[in-house]
């Protein structure tokens, strides 16, 4: 028996080869392993032929979140370099971000584009709190994201160890992107081209809700026992007919670990928009989603613990050992499993 508390149990081994670095060449030639919980079985299909496993009588729910041009170069006052990666506003034009480079609290990082960043606050947890201007004016949200589609980099996750091109700007965002704010993409979505998208629409009842993917979801858990682990918070958004929907009995089909956390969290606490900080696990299971479409995740992952609060520990880790000896690809650019 499997220690649902303990981080150790959700590490397995991943050959570097399986890392996917870029897409599949066309969006739905990704691989899909679906597992079906009532028969207790494995198929591996193409995702052009993923709607005939979805079961009939459910509902979608996707995150329409935009990534932005998070990752920014510049340089400090006295001209060390610096990079700066954006994690998330906060209130009062102050913005959660993460700094490569020693900094202090006080000092002032230069952009291109006449933008900078204040140091307010530098965190226990390695983020740092700033307040950017340009020209010496203080910015709102809307034209700091202006600013950064002009000047910013696409953050590519940390496991993808090349620089981001110029094929990432369409790649690493999904076709029905809408609100600009994540700095991940909800890696489930990157698979739908337009038309699977449109052809979604019109089989089964398809909602939307926002949740703006943080720096945090590459965060590993680090602590031995998860129930000491602190969840990174994310603003999220649920509109009047997707919590319609929520409210409803119809099973729903979740694409991706932020919508079901976005939709369970909800479920627990009635709450529309507002940031989400949900740890699902084994021992804390979901209350709504009925089935899930997401990535292969890191090992020892909070991602990887909430698909064991879906199927358990042990069926979570032989699906993983399988789809490493079928080589599927894993993470962002990576294949897909269904849980059906």
């Amino acid at each position: 028996m499997l220690d649902s508390y303990s981080v150790s149990t959700y590490d397995y081994t991943l050959p570097s080869s399986l890392i996917a670095t870029h897409p599949s060449t066309n969006r739905d030639d990704a691989r899909v392993l679906v597992y079906d919980r009532d028969k207790d079985s494995v198929k591996h299909i193409k995702f052009r032929d993923i709607f005939d496993y979805f079961p009939k009588n459910c509902a979608v729910i996707l995150n329409d979140t935009k990534v932005i041009k998070a990752r920014i170069f510049g340089k400090k006052m006295s001209g060390g370099k610096i990079e700066l990666l954006l994690n998330s506003p906060l209130q009062e034009n102050l913005y959660s971000v993460y700094i490569r480079g020693r900094v202090k609290e006080g000092v002032k990082l230069l952009f291109d584009n006449s933008l900078e960043a204040q140091i307010i606050e530098l965190k226990d947890d390695g983020t740092r709190i700033v307040d950017f201007s340009q020209n010496g004016k203080k910015i709102q949200t809307h034209q700091l994201f202006d600013i950064l589609e002009k000047i910013g980099h696409i953050p590519l996750p940390p496991y993808i160890k090349r620089e981001d091109c110029e094929q990432d700007k369409e790649d690493y965002q999904s076709v029905f992107a809408q609100n600009r704010g994540a700095v991940a993409a909800p890696t489930a979505s990157l698979h739908f081209t337009q038309e699977k998208f449109s052809e979604l629409k019109q089989r089964f009842e398809t909602k939307i809700l926002t949740l703006h993917v943080g720096a945090g979801t590459f965060k590993p858990v680090e602590c031995e026992d998860i129930k000491e682990h602190k969840m990174h918070s994310e603003y999220f958004n649920i509109n009047k007919e997707t919590k319609e929907l929520i409210n409803s009995s119809k099973p729903i089909l979740a694409v991706g670990t932020t919508v079901t956390r976005t939709v369970e969290y909800y479920a627990r606490k009635k709450l529309q928009e507002g940031y989400c900080d949900l740890f699902l696990h084994p021992e804390n299971k979901p209350l709504r989603v009925n089935h899930l479409l997401t990535n292969f995740h890191l090992p020892k992952s909070t991602l990887i613990m909430l698909v064991a609060s879906f199927i358990g520990i042990e069926k979570t880790m032989e699906l993983y050992k399988e789809a490493v000896e079928k080589e599927y690809r894993f993470f962002s650019y990576g294949d897909a499993m269904l849980i059906i």
